[in-house]
């Protein structure tokens, strides 16, 4: 099943990959910037935006999906879920990605006896639930948290619920079986068998995915780049773009 793609820009290819209940135009803003010097693939996760949904319960079928769509010898920009999607296709498909820039995320998302810096199951587990009566103000809520301290949280918000609203609603399944990933995963040991380039952008005051990450990241892969950006929550790309995109090309030049 053909995932949705939208391709623009000339130059060395690049893969965005967005989070769990968004779409393609959560990365319109920056896209528009990148696609002046790189060639630009935004790719819709299964049962989100115009992306198809069958019933693909696994990590690995949902980043097979996006291998499928994903352009040869790409730099992957992989979101929240995004990321651990992108970090699976790497393991599976090595040879096809060239380099890894993760945004606000990390191979496991959840606390474990071992993983501090992680949230609490029971968040994820409270969305759950929730999705069953009403996908629409879950989501809405799920929003909120992304925010949830940034300086500029108000305004952000309210770029993420147009960009949100301007595409299909995500098939509840595809909700269900995002957060069933998000639980469940954990890719630290093959993570830092991995070798592959690597840059790891992390939001200061993000509540989903802390900072404390930093360092794990850096046991992990002690080879690869790790920035925290300054003021930022959970989507440091839509609120400080400039100091993204300095990251960003800085590593892409290098790689």
């Amino acid at each position: 099943m053909t995932l949705w793609t939208r391709t623009s820009g000339k130059g060395a290819e690049l893969l965005l990959v967005h989070g769990w209940g968004m779409n393609a135009s959560v990365w319109l803003t920056l896209a528009k910037v990148l696609e002046k010097d790189y060639r630009v693939t935004l790719v819709e996760l299964p049962g989100h935006g115009e992306s198809p949904w069958n019933p693909a319960t696994r990590l690995e079928d949902w980043a097979e999906q996006v291998l499928a769509a994903a352009p040869a010898d790409a730099v992957w920009l992989g979101w929240s879920l995004g990321g651990l999607v992108m970090m699976q296709a790497a393991l599976l498909q090595p040879q096809k990605l060239r380099a890894l820039v993760g945004v606000a995320t990390s191979p496991c998302f959840v606390q474990r006896k071992d993983w501090d810096c992680a949230i609490p199951a029971a968040v994820l587990e409270s969305f759950a639930a929730e999705l069953e009566t009403d996908s629409r103000r879950t989501l809405r809520r799920f929003l909120s948290l992304q925010v949830q301290g940034a300086a500029d949280a108000k305004d952000l918000l309210l770029r993420l619920r147009r960009e949100f609203d301007s595409r299909p609603l995500p098939n509840p399944a595809a909700l269900q079986t995002g957060l069933d990933i998000l639980l469940h995963s954990d890719l630290r040991r093959a993570l830092a068998t991995l070798d592959l380039p690597s840059a790891w952008l992390l939001g200061e005051r993000d509540t989903l995915v802390p900072k404390s990450l930093a360092h794990a990241l850096t046991g992990l892969q002690p080879q690869a780049e790790v920035h925290v950006i300054d003021g930022a929550a959970h989507a440091p790309f839509l609120s400080h773009p400039g100091q993204c995109l300095k990251r960003l090309e800085a590593f892409i030049r290098h790689v």
